[in-house]
């Protein structure tokens, strides 16, 4: 996987399992965990796990390749996806939401150890009719920005402590993080996870999706680089 030239790395600090301070003690929502079982993908067979995280409304699914408990002196892959119905199963060119997943997917079976979190929360948190009427907006010629503030709703109502709760858990205190989004990483470490990497996801972009790709390089912070004819790139 091309991780492009902004990766980020610092140096090592022990085990991934390393002593940190309890999730009671930072105030971490409790995970309980409910079921697993086998998945078979075209990126190979991954354990599927699901739990329910605090009070957060549904259950976050886990997909899980290798044994994350294993010593190492590299951390795990992850990725945090946030849900989304149109990219992820209707194949939607708005976004590049599909791409991600898959390409996430294919990354941590190739590196053979990862685990890929998907979070409950469509259209980066304001639910999958909202997102339908702003993308109705959108239509009309407002951006993703716009569109969010016109129907009075945030830009980016997502949280990620959550998923901190759930990878500290799992016992993973550092990782290696599979994201464009610096704000991620930052709430993540907020809450006792190391971003030991940020590994950029490198994806192509299309007509449908380009101005969407620039205003979240231009505008919230994503570490992008638009180019129709070669995709989306890192910055160097």
């Amino acid at each position: 996987m091309d991780t492009g030239n902004s990766v980020t790395e610092k140096p090592p600090s022990g085990s991934d399992f390393a002593d940190s301070p309890s999730s009671a003690q930072m105030g971490i929502p409790e995970v309980s965990h409910l079921s697993t079982c086998r998945l078979p993908t075209e990126h190979g067979v991954f354990s599927l796990q699901a739990f329910r995280v605090g009070q957060v409304a549904s259950e976050i699914i886990a997909l899980v390749k290798g044994d994350l408990s294993a010593a190492s002196p590299t951390p795990p892959l992850v990725r945090l996806h946030s849900q989304c119905l149109t990219g992820d199963v209707l194949g939607s060119r708005r976004c590049d939401c599909g791409e991600q997943l898959q390409a996430s997917l294919a990354a941590i079976a190739a590196d053979g150890r990862g685990i890929l979190l998907y979070l409950p929360q469509e259209g980066r948190g304001i639910g999958l009719l909202n997102k339908l009427q702003a993308y109705s907006l959108q239509d009309q010629g407002l951006n993703t920005i716009q569109a969010n503030l016109a129907l009075g709703l945030p830009v980016d109502a997502r949280e990620y402590r959550s998923a901190a709760a759930l990878l500290l858990h799992l016992g993973l205190v550092r990782i290696r993080l599979m994201t464009n989004n610096p704000e991620k990483c930052r709430q993540l470490e907020e809450n006792g996870v190391q971003v030991i990497e940020r590994v950029p996801i490198v994806v192509p972009a299309n007509a449908f999706n380009q101005g969407y790709m620039q205003t979240k390089a231009d505008l919230m912070g994503h570490d992008l680089q638009l180019d129709l004819t070669h995709g989306i790139r890192t910055d160097s």
